[in-house]
């Protein structure tokens, strides 16, 4: 999930916000403010009900990054590093680097997310408890006791042993322990979240017809995410299988053509984009990495404005370059990959000098020789100069 843009660091961990965290934000605070508020505590003033649903919703998210950080915490305790936590539509996620080590590992990691909404919601509604019998009613007690319905409501949904859920893990931690085969247990948990986004789309559409109301057509939403999600990480898991135990270094392309960021549009144009049969070069500078020139990027660029225009101007910039070494695993960087390098990653040796770059292509090729021959090395030749 894209980050749109950054809220600073939790627990040592970058926090990002998607845009769409304000869609479901302005539905949570408007649903709140004006409909539940106002039906259940009636002749309150709009500003009172439009405080209480925006306090609402901010408390809801901060028990979402509550829930995510939760999950990063432990994963960097279990050896597993963490680039971030983004918030957006469906909730949060947090971006891990590599696998779990072994179904202990998962479970601890999967299983202190919902723990920590459980908790929440067992908080807020001591809380709410307290005030009732302390006879502070309004809205004060409604906003606590929604507070800890939604928790747990979302504590409970979160264990549906269905991926990408963190159910999904438990049971894909489940499975790996019982069959110690880590591909099949994820393919099972996979499996279960389609079926589980089948049924909540199903679900949807019979409340959305039944004229219910259109919290039928989000829990379709919901289901059509799943099934998504689910297929997304069956695929990854075979992926992964394929690729296990092959390294950066094993993959990639040695030695890429490079250019300068000076270099512009129209003479990268001319001199190296017919030239070379790649389709992304490295920008370097003293034998470092500054950046990464696609043809998609320039493409972009109008065709008056390319004399004018240096490749440094519409390069992938090198804060955002995904840099690997050549003996990290390959399953370990696949997660890293940027949109802004278009899939690629930049090999560089210690001392921060470019020595290959991987592209989609470069994976590609070492599933199916795994596939094709999985007896064989797994170490591919790396032809001079290999379509790109």
């Amino acid at each position: 999930m894209r980050a749109s843009f950054r809220l600073g660091r939790v627990a040592g961990v970058p926090v990002s916000v998607n845009w769409s965290v304000l869609v479901i934000f302005a539905l949570i605070a408007w649903g709140l403010a004006g409909n539940q508020f106002p039906r259940s505590y009636p002749d309150r003033s709009p500003v009172a009900y439009t405080v209480a649903g925006l306090v609402a919703a901010v408390v809801f998210f901060l028990g979402l990054l509550a829930h995510e950080v939760s999950h990063a915490v432990v994963a960097k305790r279990n050896g597993l590093a963490v680039d971030g936590i983004t918030l957006w539509l469906f909730g949060g996620v947090a971006e891990l680097r590599g696998e779990p080590r072994d179904p202990g590992a998962e479970l601890r990691i999967s299983g202190v997310g919902p723990l920590v909404s459980l908790l929440l919601g067992a908080f807020f509604g001591i809380v709410a408890a307290l005030l009732a019998l302390a006879g502070q009613g309004g809205l004060l007690l409604g906003a606590v006791a929604w507070l800890a319905g939604i928790n747990v409501l979302l504590a409970v949904f979160n264990v549906l042993p269905a991926a990408p859920l963190d159910g999904g893990r438990l049971l894909r931690a489940a499975v790996w322990k019982a069959t110690g085969d880590r591909t099949r247990a994820s393919v099972v948990a996979a499996r279960a979240g389609w079926v589980l986004g089948v049924l909540l789309i199903g679900l949807g559409l019979w409340q959305f017809l039944s004229g219910v109301g259109f919290g039928g057509l989000w829990l379709a939403l919901i289901g059509w995410f799943l099934i998504g999600a689910a297929a997304t990480e069956e695929r990854q898991a075979r992926t992964g299988s394929a690729l296990r135990g092959i390294r950066v270094g094993d993959v990639m392309t040695p030695q890429p053509q490079t250019v300068s960021a000076e270099l512009t549009v129209a003479d990268f144009v001319d001199l190296y984009l017919f030239a070379y049969r790649h389709s992304a070069l490295p920008l370097t500078e003293d034998g470092r990495p500054t950046g990464l020139v696609t043809v998609d990027r320039v493409r972009g660029v109008p065709a008056e404005r390319r004399a004018s225009t240096t490749l440094a101007e519409v390069a992938c910039r090198a804060d955002d370059l995904v840099l690997t070494r050549p003996g990290e695993e390959l399953n370990d960087l696949l997660p890293r990959l940027s949109e802004c390098a278009d899939g690629r990653a930049l090999v560089v040796t210690d001392d921060g000098r470019l020595t290959g770059i991987v592209s989609p292509s470069d994976i590609s090729r070492a599933v199916q020789r795994t596939t094709l021959a999985p007896s064989r090395p797994t170490r591919p030749d790396h032809p001079a100069n290999p379509p790109r």
